[in-house]
């Protein structure tokens, strides 16, 4: 089985529902991982999680990115092991230059935490490609700067890669689906290789009906069908 490693830092609160919804739902192998750790050895699958790590200071996920586990994260990342980053998770990844943009308050000004509709655009990363290309999933969001901005140059026509967009429940881009006010609707990216995933709404608060959702769910059902795919290749992860 697939072993994955969820990465915490001083003030990240998303950790254990990670470990929760992987460990205890999904019945896998999971380690909770300390931002200090220097070796990701063994790790199949990098989580990093919400939450507000050291207290979103400067900038969120700004301090994180020279924590020691950052090293062996891109390390890696660059031998193709599928890395997710989530809320806050995404900021780092960022900020740690593993993904492009930037991120600034969100154009209401206001925290914002609610449901949303997402539309998947992008099927060939580890966490889609069990899905279906306009597949609508239904996740929660809870952040303060979730306001996404790529640079000038930065579409997917040149290596940034949109995985997912707000969209209304049939699947429409509109400006009210959108929490944040996120350039052109985006709620996820992933690197030009797609193994790594930054997304701002939470899939790992809807892997249970009794909390409303079970879409999250299936983008981890991927991830597992993916590496045990790719390990029966017998290629390397």
């Amino acid at each position: 089985m697939p072993n994955f490693g969820v990465l915490f830092f001083p003030g990240s609160n998303c950790d254990h529902d990670c470990y929760h919804a992987i460990r205890k739902i999904l019945a896998q192998p999971c380690d909770l991982i300390w931002h200090e750790e220097t070796s990701l050895a063994g790790i199949d699958c990098v989580v990093i999680p919400g939450g507000f790590s050291y207290g979103d200071y400067l900038r969120a996920g700004a301090i994180s990115q020279f924590s020691p586990v950052v090293s062996p994260l891109r390390e890696l990342a660059g031998l193709g092991v599928p890395v997710i980053g989530i809320c806050n998770g995404f900021q780092i990844l960022v900020e740690s230059g593993l993904l492009p943009g930037a991120f600034i308050h969100n154009s209401s000004l206001k925290f914002v935490c609610r449901w949303t509709s997402v539309r998947v655009e992008d099927t060939d990363t580890p966490f889609t490609c069990t899905l279906r290309k306009g597949e609508v999933l239904k996740l929660p969001v809870a952040n303060a700067q979730g306001n996404f901005v790529l640079p000038p140059d930065g579409n997917s026509s040149q290596g940034r890669r949109i995985v997912l967009r707000y969209c209304g429940d049939g699947g429409a881009l509109t400006s009210e689906a959108n929490p944040s006010g996120a350039e052109d609707n985006i709620a996820g990216i992933a690197n030009s290789r797609g193994n790594v995933l930054g997304m701002m709404p939470h899939p790992e608060r809807s892997f249970e009906s009794l909390l409303g959702s079970e879409d999250g769910r299936k983008m981890f059902e991927s991830v597992i069908s993916w590496i045990k795919s790719r390990n029966a290749d017998g290629k390397a992860v």
